[in-house]
C-alpha cells in the first residue's frame, strides 16, 4: 500500500530529511524536478524540439518548475518559463533553482502580461503547471487564479497536454473539495507520495493520471507517521492462496444473512449470491416467511430460513430467538439488506448488533437503526463492520451529507476510533477505517456501479470473508477492493451504462482469480 500525505505530513517529511538525514532542501528540490522531467520525457517522446511552456509561481512549486525546465532543455526540449511575479520575490530553495536555470524568465507582473501567457500556452506542445503546491489552504486568487483559468481555457479538452507538479494548482492538498479555480491536468507528477486531493473527488478529477516520483528520502522514512494509505492489489491478493485439494465446504465457513422484506427480497438474494461467489462454503439467508420462497428461487445454492414476520411482511422482533440459534451455528452474520424501516425490524437490528457474539457486517436499513444508538456498538462482544453510504453515515452521526463529504477521511477515522468498529464510507474512492485509526482509500470501481443492489453485493462479499475467518480489516479491505475490481471487469465486458448488481456478482470469480482476467 502507498502512503497518502497531508500537507503537514509532507512538511514534517521534508524537515526530517533536512534535519535528521542531512539532505539539503535544494537537493530535495533537484531530485523532485529531475524525476518530474524524466517522467515527462518518458510520457511524451520524442521530447526533443517540443515547445514546453512552464508556468511558475514564486514558491517552492515554482522552484520545482525551474528544475524541470533545466532538465527538459538538456533533453532537447524548448522550454519557455513564465513567472507569475518578480524574480526578486522568489526566495529560499526556489531562488537557488532559479539561479541554476540561467535561461530567460518572463515576469508576469499584472493583468497586462496575460497576452504573453495566452500566446505561450497556445503555442506550446506541452504545458507544465508549477504555480501552487501543497501549501494552499484557500481558493487561488489574483494573478494565479487568472492564470489557472486561462490555462484551462486554452488547453482544455485535451487540446494541449498539461502536467501538474505535485498537485494541480488550485487544489487544497488535504481534501477532495474544490475551493476555487484549479488546473485540469492530464498527468500529475507528485513528489515523495500521494496527496489526498489526488485521490478524493471531485478534486481528483483534476489530477489526470498520477505518477509518484521519489525525492531521495529512504523508503522506510517516507511512510513514518503516516496513517492514511492507498490500497493495492498486492495488499489483499495473499489472502487467497491456492485451495488445498483436501478441503471441503466447512473449510470456507458458513455465513448467515438476515435480510429482506416485502418488495426488497432481491437485496437479500443479492447479498447471499455474492457471498457464494466470494468463496464462502455455505450461506443461509434468513428472511420474512412470506419472502422465503422468493429468495430461495433466486439461487439454488442458497439455503433459506423463514422467520416470523410483521403484518407489513418484514422480519418481526419475535424472530430474534431463532436468529440467535442460527447465528450460534454460523461463522459470521450479515444484517441489513432490504430489512425495512419497520419499527420492529429496526429494534431487531439493534438487538442483533449489540448481542450476537459473531463477527457481523451491518448494512443498509440496519445502519439506519443505529442512528441515535451508536453506543450499542460499544456493547458488542465481536467485531462489527459497517458499510454506510454518505446518507446513512450522516444519519448515524446526526450531521449533514455535506459535512460527511467535506472530510471523508477524518470522519471515518474518528468514527472507527470512537466506536471501535471497522467501517467503509462508500462512494467513488471508498474510505475504509479500523479502530486503531488507520484509514485506507480503495482505488477500484467505476460509475457504472452506481445502481441499486451494488451495496448488497459488497455486503455479501465482506460477510463471506468474515465467515472464511479473515480478520475484520482483511475482510473489509478484500471485500471493497475485489467488489470494485469485479465492477471494473463487468464494465469492461458490458460497459458502464446499464451495469447492474448481478453483473458484478458474475465477475467476482474473475476478480478473485488473476488468471481468468
Amino acid at each position: 500500500m502507498q502512503p497518502v500525505f497531508t500537507a503537514a505530513e509532507m512538511r514534517a517529511l521534508d524537515a526530517r530529511a533536512i534535519e535528521k538525514l542531512g539532505i539539503p532542501g535544494p537537493q530535495l528540490m533537484e531530485s523532485a524536478g529531475r524525476g518530474a522531467a524524466a517522467a515527462i520525457v518518458r510520457e511524451w517522446p520524442p521530447i526533443r524540439g517540443k515547445r514546453v511552456t512552464i508556468l511558475c509561481g514564486k514558491g517552492n512549486n515554482g522552484g520545482d518548475g525551474f528544475v524541470v525546465a533545466r532538465h527538459l532543455k538538456s533533453n532537447g526540449a524548448r522550454p519557455r518559463v513564465l513567472l507569475l511575479g518578480r524574480r526578486a520575490e522568489v526566495t529560499g530553495d526556489a531562488a537557488q533553482a532559479l539561479r541554476r536555470w540561467r535561461g530567460r524568465v518572463e515576469e508576469i507582473k499584472g493583468e497586462d502580461g496575460f497576452a504573453s501567457v495566452r500566446s505561450a500556452l497556445a503555442e506550446a506542445d506541452l504545458v507544465v503547471d508549477a504555480l501552487l503546491g501543497t501549501g494552499l489552504t484557500g481558493a487561488a486568487h489574483g494573478l494565479i487564479a487568472h492564470a489557472i483559468e486561462l490555462a484551462n481555457d486554452v488547453c482544455g479538452r485535451g487540446a494541449i497536454p498539461v502536467v501538474a507538479l505535485d498537485l494541480p494548482s488550485g487544489l487544497a492538498s488535504d481534501g477532495g473539495l474544490l475551493l476555487g479555480p484549479a488546473i485540469r491536468a492530464d498527468m500529475t507528477v507528485t513528489f515523495a507520495g500521494l496527496k489526498r486531493a489526488l485521490l478524493l473527488y471531485p478534486a481528483a478529477e483534476h489530477a489526470g493520471r498520477v505518477i509518484v516520483v521519489p525525492i531521495g528520502v529512504p523508503e522506510a522514512e517516507v511512510g513514518r507517521g503516516v496513517t492514511t494509505f492507498l490500497l493495492e492489489e498486492s495488499d489483499v491478493r495473499g489472502l487467497f492462496p491456492r485451495r488445498r485439494p483436501d478441503t471441503h465446504k466447512g473449510t470456507y465457513g458458513h455465513l448467515l444473512v438476515v435480510a429482506g422484506s416485502l418488495g426488497k427480497s432481491g437485496a437479500a438474494a443479492l447479498a447471499g449470491s455474492a457471498a457464494l461467489r466470494s468463496g464462502v462454503g455455505l450461506c443461509t439467508v434468513a428472511t420474512a416467511s412470506s419472502q422465503q420462497p422468493i429468495v430461495a428461487g433466486f439461487a439454488m445454492e442458497l439455503m433459506t430460513e423463514a422467520l416470523v414476520e410483521t403484518a407489513g411482511r418484514t422480519i418481526a422482533f419475535k424472530a430474534k430467538e431463532r436468529i440467535d440459534e442460527l447465528a450460534a451455528q454460523r461463522d459470521a452474520v450479515a444484517v441489513g439488506p432490504g430489512l425495512s424501516l419497520d419499527a420492529e425490524s429496526q429494534a431487531l437490528a439493534r438487538a442483533l448488533v449489540s448481542e450476537v457474539p459473531r463477527p457481523m457486517i451491518v448494512d443498509a436499513d440496519a445502519l439506519s437503526a443505529l442512528a441515535g444508538h451508536l453506543d450499542l456498538l460499544e456493547e458488542a462482544s465481536s467485531p462489527r463492520v459497517l458499510t454506510p453510504h454518505p446518507g446513512e453515515m450522516a444519519r448515524m452521526l446526526e450531521m449533514t451529507v455535506a459535512q460527511v463529504q467535506a472530510d471523508r477521511i477524518e470522519i471515518v477515522r474518528e468514527t472507527c476510533v470512537r466506536y471501535r468498529v471497522h467501517l467503509v464510507l462508500k462512494g467513488a474512492r471508498s474510505v475504509l477505517g479500523c479502530p486503531d485509526g488507520r484509514v485506507f482509500i480503495n482505488p477500484t470501481g467505476n460509475p457504472g456501479m452506481a445502481s441499486g443492489g451494488s451495496g448488497d453485493v459488497l455486503t455479501g462479499m465482506i460477510g463471506a470473508f468474515l465467515a472464511r475467518r479473515f480478520d475484520p480489516l482483511a475482510a473489509l479491505q478484500a471485500g471493497c477492493y475485489f467488489h470494485g475490481l469485479a465492477g471494473d471487469l463487468a464494465a469492461a465486458d458490458r460497459g458502464e451504462e446499464g451495469l447492474i448488481a448481478s453483473d458484478i456478482i458474475r465477475a467476482i470469480p474473475s476478480a478473485l482469480t488473476p488468471s481468468l482476467r
